[in-house]
């Protein structure tokens, strides 16, 4: 080893040492860590690598983020046209400096720089003036650069950030913008004319010139071919290619996507999981769909479609007519708070089966109710007395859903949709009550896609997707920061109980609404399980399907919010949502978990487990939970005379032959309903005279329910007193009931037992009494 004795050495030999050393230094950290600091586009593409849309860089430049390696074509074109020696030189190329230096004394003027590839990539970065100092500056950085980059990367660097006309900066830009696809799609012609271009100021602009630049592309492609990289049929295809005339738009695919991206994550390339394919027919389809609609001066339209397995968007529509300014068509719907509707039944519907609330086809109370003043009604403005719950949930019925809902409780249903990924509930539970279930809070149709995507991927035999969370809409390598977490309780808070979902969807799946939409009549019809909502007002209109395979979200309105009759789920948002399922691949229907339920004997009429006096049952599969569900109430044992016209009490059967049946008896109001579409259905006979009181109250109140009523009477345009209406029902079609308010006797009823009053302020007693000495009573407080 080499050992230098500094004391020995004179004071000139120490100040040169110190001076190489310093110098040393200098070379060494004389490169930025970071070559280029601009700003790029944001690029998205879909999940194949085909761009969708890209957002122009802050400074107004197509500058798309570097790739790590430049098209095989491009790199030889390059090469071969600029720098021949690339691969031998450290960065410079002292001949090719030379040769500049003669050419320039001879033309006296500049007419060779002799920089390399690698000299050109440091020019690029540092944006100086050309000078000799420059020129000086940029052959020893592009010495320190060969040290840290492979040949590979310069060339890569050089191809993202070389000028290629006009705002186009870099070969994967230039390949869209000139000949409208990727750069690793460029054929030798354009890869040859892209290698000239950036050499070639005056020919920077396509439309003027346009011979000299086929004769300096033809001249490259001449010498590939000499040199044996293409062969003569190539060399000949390339030179019939014609150069293109102008720049080409990029493509507009889901527009809002990008736009989301371009907030979000500017200036990156964003590899997403959708699927062009599909992506484009759908977004053709919405926009058909769209023609019609707007002739209703409906203006807005969104869609999600949703990979069940790998819990992935594969098309993603934020809305139609993205160009349109003036009609709210660049909001992108699917990430905006709209009003359910009804589209949150369904997870009411599982929450109580989960629970053992109810058991699926278990009767609920479809009757007008008047909750503290929350009044609501069906949207058909009709009611049957009793419903099977999975009826209710198929027809969207408001009634029963309020009544589960305030039997379940509105705190924890609240609790369960912000568990289970309903991110938009920001006030209290108390807030929303029972309007809750009626579209009273907003949801985004992201989040009602991804809660049914989570319901349908907990069937499947094996989950091998991922949480659907804003990062699945890029698909990144597991490498990446941005590497999607796994499902489970952990993100949505919910395990799902694979009974009570199974139940949830087949009680949605085939629903037959001949009044709004008859799905047996849509062609190629796979099984889905479906939902559709209507917002109050007709503001919004949606629909939500579920195949073990997709689950497909629809929005349907204005994006100002503006209602339009016409504007219900079922007529509108149902139809698209079916027509896009039929672009979709099918498949075989959810397999019954049959391991997550129990047997059970259940009433066939009341739906309940069975009772002492049930007499037809069926054994059904139901949650475990189930079995804590109280016994069927609506069966009762009665006795009746022989001719069963009467009914009669233990007094009277010692004196007559009786005949002891199990009777269906539902409560006074659930049976005024009831009767009216079950002609099957049969009233209890009265008591024989002398043979018995009836035990059963036969009439209830409608409105006022409870025992103790407040109401607020609100001052009508002339400024009287409101009134209120009072109505009862009663198990007899043929009595009369006598009203009283307080002391004083209002009126008789018969048939329909309705009356309109208008009681002063204060508390007040209303009772109703029958002809047959029945009394009904509740108090009043009007306020």
């Amino acid at each position: 080893m080499l050992k230098i004795d500094f004391g020995k050495l004179s004071k000139r030999k120490k100040v040169t040492l110190g001076i190489a050393a310093i110098l040393l230094v200098w070379y060494v950290f004389c490169l930025p860590r970071q070559l280029f600091h601009v700003p790029y586009s944001t690029v998205v593409t879909d999940r194949h690598g085909d761009l969708m849309g890209a957002r122009i860089a802050d400074d107004g430049q197509w500058r798309f983020p570097a790739d790590d390696a430049a098209p095989e074509k491009f790199r030889q074109c390059l090469v071969a046209f600029e720098d021949r020696y690339f691969y031998y030189h450290p960065g410079v190329n002292p001949l090719a400096i030379g040769r500049a230096i003669l050419q320039n004394v001879k033309a006296k003027r500049v007419v060779s720089g002799g920089s390399t590839i690698t000299m050109q990539v440091i020019r690029l970065s540092r944006g100086e003036k050309r000078t000799v100092g420059e020129k000086v500056i940029e052959a020893i950085l592009a010495t320190r650069l060969e040290f840290r980059y492979s040949k590979k990367k310069i060339i890569s660097l050089y191809a993202s950030h070389a000028p290629f006309g006009g705002n186009v900066v870099g070969i994967d830009a230039a390949s869209w913008r000139y000949f409208g696809h990727s750069s690793g799609e460029l054929s030798w012609a354009e890869a040859a004319m892209l290698a000239v271009l950036p050499n070639a100021p005056s020919l920077i602009h396509l439309s003027k010139n346009r011979e000299a630049l086929t004769k300096k592309r033809n001249a490259l492609l001449l010498q590939l071919y000499r040199r044996k990289i293409i062969d003569e049929i190539d060399y000949e295809l390339a030179l019939s290619e014609i150069l293109p005339s102008e720049p080409q738009p990029l493509p507009q695919i889901a527009p809002h996507l990008v736009d989301y991206f371009f907030r979000t994550r500017k200036g990156e390339h964003i590899v997403t999981s959708i699927d062009k394919g599909v992506q484009t027919q759908v977004e053709d389809l919405l926009d058909r769909w769209s023609k019609e609609f707007i002739l209703s001066d409906i203006r807005n339209m969104a869609a999600l479609v949703i990979d069940v397995q790998t819990n992935q968007p594969v098309a993603y529509c934020g809305n139609v007519n993205y160009r349109t300014d003036n009609s709210g068509n660049k909001v992108d719907i699917i990430r905006a708070q709209r009003s359910t509707g009804s589209i949150l039944k369904p997870l009411l519907y599982y929450t109580a089966l989960q629970e053992g609330e109810i058991l699926p086809d278990m009767l609920l109370p479809d009757v007008p109710i008047n909750i503290n003043g929350f009044a609501p009604q069906n949207f058909s403005l009709t009611y049957t007395g009793a419903v099977p719950a999975s009826e209710a949930i198929a027809r969207s019925l408001n009634v029963p859903s309020v009544v589960l809902l305030r039997r379940y409780g509105v705190p924890k249903f609240y609790d369960f949709l912000k568990r289970a990924g309903i991110t938009t509930l920001s006030f209290p539970s108390t807030h929303y009550g029972l309007s809750l279930i009626l579209g009273g809070a907003d949801a985004t149709l992201w989040d009602v896609s991804a809660v049914y995507a989570s319901m349908a991927r907990s069937l499947l035999p094996a989950t091998e997707g991922v949480t659907l969370s804003d990062n699945v809409l890029s698909m990144m390598e597991p490498a990446s920061p941005f590497e999607f977490p796994s499902d489970g309780p952990s993100r949505v808070g919910v395990a799902w109980d694979k009974g009570a979902v199974w139940q949830t969807f087949d009680a949605i799946k085939e629903v037959n609404r001949p009044e709004e939409i008859d799905w047996r009549s849509i062609p190629s019809m796979q099984t889905i399980a479906w939902k559709t909502g209507t917002s109050y007002g007709f503001r919004d209109a949606w629909a939500v399907g579920v195949t073990p395979r997709y689950v497909v979200g629809v929005w349907v309105g204005n994006a100002s919010g503006e209602g339009k009759p016409g504007l219900v789920g079922a007529r509108t948002a149902g139809p698209v949502m079916f027509d896009i399922f039929n672009l979709l691949p099918s498949s075989a229907w959810f397999e019954r978990p049959t391991a997550a339920f129990t047997e059970a004997e259940v009433c066939r009429l009341s739906g309940h487990l069975k009772g002492r006096f049930c007499e037809e049952t069926d054994t059904v599969l139901i949650s475990p939970n189930g079995l804590k569900t109280a016994a069927c109430p609506y069966h009762i044992r009665v006795n009746l005379s022989p001719d069963e016209r009467f009914r009669v009490n233990e007094q009277c059967i010692d004196n007559m032959a009786v005949i002891q049946e199990s009777w269906f008896v539902l409560p006074p109001a659930w049976e005024w309903f009831y009767r009216q579409n079950h002609l099957e259905y049969k009233p209890l006979p009265p008591f024989k005279p002398g043979c018995g009181d009836d035990a059963l109250l036969p009439m209830e109140f409608i409105y006022p329910q409870g025992a103790f009523t407040r109401v607020t009477l609100p001052r009508q345009l002339d400024g009287s007193r409101g009134s209120i209406t009072f109505e009862l029902a009663h198990s007899s079609p043929n009595a009369t009931v006598f009203w009283h308010l307080d002391e004083d006797y209002i009126t008789a009823t018969q048939f329909i037992h309705k009356i309109t009053l208008s009681p002063s302020i204060g508390t007040h007693s209303l009772t109703a009494v029958d002809n047959e000495g029945h009394t009904l009573s509740a108090t009043i407080n009007v306020e």
